[in-house]
């Protein structure tokens, strides 16, 4: 379509540039990111490991035992800082759920990221399941000599979800997968609110009567 028959077409339907343009602008979305949960464990119980800890600071033990190790404590993975063995030392393995329950809206993006290593003990595989309520739930299983790997995951809200984030160690031979370096965020995309459209219709009827006085004053000028 030539150019001067595309101006032509929005001009008749009452339409100008000044319109087309507010429209476009009102109608983008915009993504706004948050972190909701952060956690490497280093400044849990003044940065000292201790069996069968049950004080942390994000996280509830909602179920059997996990031990806070590292820092020359049972120190697996020297360098790390703290971290969490899952199966702790009662013969049951622990559970920690996030004290917070997060909601999520439909269209937002949830992105969870958390370190897992192998047990480093008796040559065994052990597993973690991983969840956040309803919209995810998974089980990673690693080797005894597997290095703390990051593992990501991304989750497209399709309903309105309120979740706590739990790990769940199995198995009870106080021997588990190792977990460090917790992230849980959000993306939400905002939608213009209906007041946006005043604006948009405002400044279009604005535009529209620029066009028409200056239409107006070159018909006066002919005449």
């Amino acid at each position: 379509m030539a150019k001067s028959n595309f101006f032509s077409t929005f001009s008749k339907l009452g339409l100008t540039l000044t319109t087309i343009t507010a429209i476009g602008m009102a109608t983008s979305h915009t993504a706004n990111a948050a972190t909701l949960l952060s956690d490497n464990f280093n400044s849990e119980n003044g940065g000292v490991g201790s069996l069968n800890y049950n004080a942390f600071t994000n996280w509830n033990v909602s179920g059997g035992t996990v031990d806070l190790i590292g820092n020359g404590s049972f120190d697996l993975f020297p360098g790390n800082g703290l971290y969490i063995d899952t199966d702790g030392s009662t013969g049951n393995a622990g559970r920690i759920t996030s004290k917070t329950a997060f909601t999520f809206n439909p269209g937002d993006v949830v992105d969870i990221s958390f370190d897992l290593g192998g047990a480093r003990r008796r040559n065994q595989t052990n597993s973690v399941i991983v969840s956040l309520g309803s919209l995810f739930n998974e089980t990673f299983t690693l080797p005894a000599n597997e290095a703390l790997t990051t593992i990501r995951r991304r989750i497209n809200v399709a309903t309105l979800t309120t979740a706590n984030l739990a790990f769940e160690g199995v198995g009870g031979d106080n021997v588990g997968l190792i977990l460090d370096n917790i992230t849980l965020s959000r993306t939400t995309t905002s939608i213009p609110e209906p007041s946006a459209w005043l604006g948009v219709l405002a400044l279009g009827a604005l535009g529209t009567v620029s066009v028409s006085k200056r239409q107006l004053q070159k018909l006066k000028a002919k005449a």
